[in-house]
């Protein structure tokens, strides 16, 4: 296996309430060919495909499960282009430029998604500010000088103390940082979406279809599936999330085990705005609201990725992320509908893994760990896309494999 297997996510998320979404599929009978080869149909491997195939390129995306039956189901999609990791403490580790440039990035990428969902039609773009409450990594004057910094790298934002967090929010904190213009979105719909515009334009979809081996020439990949059949292509990309190629892990980068919970739909106000709210905590609570009234809510993080242990602390851990909503919001209802866990992922910078991978020629991977996995997959077609085209991207060195 080129990839290894895991057991991504358990329960039942707010996204899999309806029909799931159908597509033609491309069988696979005999020898293959295409410039582009996407292992993996997922939100990553979706924007991969519809990036390629609007440059030009013959696209063939494979997965073993199907389309968007890996981990996307599972992400609560609060696409922001706030790094996990603070501009602060991100300068502390590669330097000032550098930092800034991944901040910058992170918010053109934000931009330029929500550009990309509008210009295909795929949903409505919805516009969510996001509240950044003082916690156990950033109390209230390091989020002042937070603040700071991010003004400094033109990065618009509005630092609340404790009076005005209560008087705007009603939320009990020292502090908080307000940021502007995310996006909220059903990642589910995102990936369907920007699948179907790749399909519309001729690029084919395969599944159940296991790659089993490759072998990367100068010019050239090719590949083999477990039932025998020979694809070559010009271009491989892994966008097989939690899935390492060849389970190895980037330097600086961890699987973790998270929890979610979606309530039932409320009629009520939530709260002002329903913007995002995250923690400056590790591990951070972070929540959003949806069309239809509910709180999705999140965290809990656990250092393992023991898929039995993970599953068997489902009631615990959704309990407790219950109790710390209801406390941050006493005036929302707690009631549970949907509850689930998965794998995911996380790096020591808050940055993902991007382009070209070590000593295989001609073969690329998205690796989007951390909360901007969304945000970095739209990086990811953007980088990938500019070195297919041979043309560079002035940021690939920010996200490059690090070994």
């Amino acid at each position: 296996m080129l990839t290894k297997t895991r057991d991504l996510r358990t329960g039942r998320s707010v996204w899999q309430g309806k029909r799931p979404p159908r597509f033609p599929r491309h069988e696979i009978t005999g020898d293959t060919q295409a410039d582009v080869v996407v292992i993996g149909a997922g939100i990553s491997g979706a924007m991969q495909a519809d990036a390629l195939s609007a440059a030009g390129f013959d696209v063939l995306v494979v997965d073993r499960r199907g389309p968007v039956r890996g981990s996307t189901p599972a992400s609560t999609a609060l696409l922001q282009y706030e790094i996990d990791q603070p501009l602060t403490k991100l300068t502390r580790q590669i330097g000032e430029e550098a930092a800034i440039r991944a901040w910058r990035r992170s918010r053109l990428a934000v931009d330029g998604l929500g550009a990309r969902i509008r210009a295909l039609s795929i949903a409505p773009v919805t516009r969510r500010d996001s509240l950044y409450l003082a916690g156990d990594v950033l109390d209230a004057n390091a989020l002042a000088r937070e603040h700071e910094a991010r003004r400094r790298a033109g990065l618009e934002a509005a630092f609340l103390d404790a009076a005005a967090l209560r008087e705007r929010f009603g939320i009990e904190r020292p502090a908080a940082l307000l940021g502007y213009d995310n996006l909220e979105a059903d990642p589910v719909v995102l990936a369907s979406g920007f699948l179907r515009a790749a399909l519309a334009r001729g690029a084919r979809l395969a599944w159940p279809v296991e790659i089993v081996d490759l072998d990367a020439k100068p010019r050239s990949v090719s590949l083999r599936t477990g039932e025998g059949r020979r694809i070559s292509c010009r271009h491989l990309i892994f966008a097989t999330g939690y899935e390492l190629p060849f389970g190895k892990m980037p330097k600086g980068h961890q699987v973790l085990s998270t929890w979610a919970l979606a309530t039932v739909p409320q009629k009520r106000r939530l709260w002002a705005d329903c913007c995002f709210i995250w923690e400056a905590s590790d591990p951070y609570l972070y929540m959003r609201s949806t069309r239809d009234g509910r709180v999705i809510c999140g965290g809990e993080d656990e250092d393992f990725v023991d898929e039995d242990k993970r599953d068997a602390l489902i009631e615990r851990k959704t309990a407790a992320i219950q109790r710390k909503l209801g406390k941050l919001l006493p005036n929302i209802s707690t009631q549970v509908d949907y509850a689930w866990t998965g794998t995911f992922g996380t790096s020591e910078t808050g940055l993902p893994t991007l382009g070209p991978m070590p000593d295989l020629r001609n073969c690329w991977a998205v690796m989007g760990f951390g909360g901007n996995g969304i945000t970095y997959s739209r990086i990811g077609a953007e980088i990938i896309r500019s070195g297919l085209l041979g043309k560079g991207d002035p940021d690939a060195e920010l996200y490059a494999f690090r070994s």
